[in-house]
């Protein structure tokens, strides 16, 4: 396969990804504005602050959801908006067009210029819809992606950029519940605490699956280890880091060779294997996520380098 074929459909994933990871920042930062004392926690700075764009907005500002919605939904000068992402999404599928299915093609480009027509205020009043449109149009793309495609090379791109991008949503995810209890460590294990810590599970889609395997029991430890450690649920970060693992070692049969990208992503799931329950409360929180950011975006730039994207 041509590198700049496996690069768009690699991209193509990401950027999918993405977009449903923004709209789930969205959502997750609409759940705990409407908590008492959101206006001075600032919740809508700590969502902006996991997609690393608070540069974007002045220290001692409060950032209000129309500045958010305005953004990280519609700014088509924000590389990461959901309006960008799907842009890109697109022209990288032209590029790809003849790896996809049919139908991966018509999720792309089914009402592709929707959020063309959107100003903030109008984002705003339709943001559930909007947000329940872009997560509806990235399910059927990854529904008809699984049913349909060839299991060949382009395929595992397709998946290791989905599965990276997932492991970061997760992270940043948790970051963002980091950001918002920094200033006021006395209200953990509160009943605010844990609304904002099941409003993870539920941006994650993930409460059901959560009462699963820990019965009706809520603890910041628990949650953190079901998304950080659970391998059977698909948006964790160990979950993530074993499809890539998966992927990358079929690639490396494909072209019959491995690079630095297959060290990383192996250091990754033994360093995730190896946590005991609660041990990442424990270490910290903070420095866990940092730590897993840090590894994914690394992991990232060495997909590309052992594969010639760009």
């Amino acid at each position: 396969m041509l590198s700049r074929t496996a690069e768009n459909l690699y991209w193509m994933a990401r950027y999918m990804e993405r977009a449903e990871a923004t709209a789930r920042l969205l959502t997750m930062g609409q759940r705990m504005a409407i908590l008492p004392g959101a206006h001075h926690r600032d919740e809508w700075r700590s969502v902006v602050r996991a997609t690393g764009a608070e540069y974007r907005f002045p220290e001692g500002s409060t950032v209000t959801e129309s500045d958010a919605v305005a953004y990280l939904m519609l700014d088509l000068d924000n590389a990461s908006s959901i309006r960008s992402c799907l842009l890109k999404a697109r022209a990288n599928a032209k590029s790809a067009r003849t790896m996809l299915t049919q139908d991966m093609w018509e999720a792309l480009n089914e009402g592709w210029r929707k959020l063309d027509s959107y100003d903030v205020a109008e984002a705003r009043q339709q943001l559930p819809s909007l947000i329940d449109w872009v997560k509806t149009r990235v399910m059927t793309f990854r529904g008809a992606a699984h049913s349909g495609q060839l299991r060949n090379e382009g395929h595992d791109f397709l998946r290791c950029g989905s599965a990276l991008e997932r492991a970061q949503m997760t992270l940043r995810l948790l970051d963002v519940k980091y950001y918002v209890l920094l200033p006021e460590t006395e209200v953990i294990g509160g009943n605010r605490d844990h609304y904002q810590w099941t409003s993870v599970l539920y941006a994650l889609s993930g409460a059901r699956a959560y009462h699963h395997v820990y019965g009706g029991t809520y603890t910041p430890w628990q949650i953190t280890d079901f998304l950080m450690l659970n391998r059977l649920f698909p948006r964790s970060v160990a979950y993530c880091y074993d499809q890539l693992a998966y992927r990358l070692n079929r690639l490396a049969g494909w072209h019959d060779a491995k690079g630095p990208c297959h060290d990383t992503v192996k250091d990754m799931v033994a360093g995730l294997e190896s946590q005991d329950s609660g041990e990442i409360f424990r270490q910290g929180l903070h420095e866990t996520v940092q730590h897993g950011l840090m590894v994914t975006n690394r992991l990232g730039a060495e997909i590309a380098q052992t594969y010639h994207f760009g």
